[in-house]
């Protein structure tokens, strides 16, 4: 019983500091959408300034295609503090430069820190948790993206009206920083984490295995599908409170502290339920949940009290449902989990900017119907390539894992 307590607590350790600073490093990348007519003003430049840095920065995704690849062959916990190192001096740039350019790249920078720092923890997570308690292990990870919403952004609005827009990002900076040197002592070193030599497989094999191997294949494609569901709808909702029911900002504001607190519910459902239902079928279950919550949107969304439910019920099972494929995507892959997570969050990016653009044009075409029925079928098509994708699929040497940490 002692030496269980010796292999798990230091774990334990672990998971709690990679929650506090994935709370840092997604404030860093969402604080932009709310702050976005503060940063026009700052900077002196229009609002559609400010929304290509965000577009600009979702498309810092699809560089984890080889950021992910790196942290399988150099190491989880450098790739770790490269993502911090890539927080702390975007942030200072943005500081130190308050023009637009500056702040532009300094953003971007930031965000590209995000899509090297999270497949490393993913992957650093499904190397050192067994598969039975990893859904538990990860759900919790993930309420760091609601907590940035419900905590970090608010916080950070309360820095920025008593010190200042400039002055906020040098204290991102400067968090950045402290985390890069913490995550040193808390993590091991990386010998202990990546395969020897002999197992790695190369950056360019593992790109193609991607594409090569079922399993891998049809979870991309899952990801890509619902991510285009879920922004086409995110894109248009405000426009929707907005036209048809006449809100003002306040109760807009509102509604996304709702769609937080369900991205929060979603992620502690996982936690707790995701590895009792079994991860195939948790995915499963919450992709259906989210096709009736679709459907049947525009029929409960006669009122904004009840049309705030129904966009709370659409983003706790999207959310239960993304984060429970994490979990799984972390066992398609054995050695090269890092690859599969990055390529999971690249195909995913990719699919949110194709759900912004066409969320728009569905709107005008034919309103929150159109865009919540075009939903609906974006994620029956995600199932069936998960369904395509896991079809004869088990996991590799099970109880060899299970003898490990016994």
């Amino acid at each position: 019983m002692k030496k269980e307590k010796e292999i798990k607590s230091p774990l334990v350790q672990q998971i709690i500091a990679v929650m506090f600073l994935r709370l840092l490093i997604n404030t860093c990348r969402r604080f932009v959408y709310p702050f976005a007519p503060a940063l026009s003003r700052g900077l002196d430049v229009p609002l559609a300034a400010i929304t290509s840095i965000i577009a600009t920065s979702q498309m810092t995704s699809l560089l984890g295609l080889f950021s992910g690849p790196l942290a399988d062959r150099i190491g989880y916990r450098f790739m770790m503090r490269t993502g911090l190192a890539l927080l702390a001096v975007g942030m200072l740039l943005c500081g130190l430069l308050p023009t637009y350019w500056p702040v532009f790249i300094g953003l971007v920078v930031a965000s590209f820190g995000k899509t090297v720092f999270d497949p490393a923890i993913q992957a650093f997570i499904g190397r050192n948790v067994p598969f039975a308690r990893r859904g538990r292990v990860i759900g919790a990870v993930e309420t760091a993206w609601a907590g940035s919403t419900l905590i970090g952004i608010p916080a950070l609005g309360l820095i920025i009206e008593h010190v200042g827009l400039n002055n906020s990002f040098f204290i991102l900076a400067f968090l950045g920083a402290i985390g890069w040197i913490f995550i040193s002592r808390v993590i091991p070193p990386d010998e202990q984490n990546i395969d020897s030599k002999k197992e790695r497989i190369s950056l360019l094999a593992s790109l193609k295995q991607l594409l090569q191997i079922r399993p891998a294949a049809g979870m991309l494609a899952f990801g890509f599908w619902i991510s285009i569901a879920n922004d086409s709808l995110f894109v248009v909702y405000g426009a929707w409170f907005e036209q048809d029911f006449l809100v003002s900002l306040v109760t807009l504001g509102f509604s996304t502290v709702a769609i937080g607190a369900a991205e929060l519910i979603g992620e502690s459902l996982t936690a707790i339920f995701s590895d009792r239902l079994g991860l195939k079928r948790a995915v499963i279950f919450g992709l259906c949940l989210a096709i009736c919550a679709y459907l049947l949107l525009p029929f409960i969304g006669r009122t904004l009290p009840l049309a705030m439910a129904g966009m709370f019920c659409v983003f706790l099972a999207f959310e239960f449902t993304i984060v429970s494929s994490f979990t799984l995507c972390t066992e398609l892959m054995p050695k090269a989990r890092a690859t599969m997570m990055s390529g999971f969050y690249a195909t995913a990016g990719v699919g949110r900017m194709i759900g912004v653009l066409i969320g728009g044009f569905l709107w005008h075409t034919g309103g929150i119907t159109a865009v919540a029925w075009t939903s609906a079928g974006f994620t029956s098509i995600g199932l069936l390539s998960l369904l395509w994708g896991l079809h004869g699929w088990q996991r590799q040497n099970p109880e060899e894992e299970l003898s490990k940490f016994q």
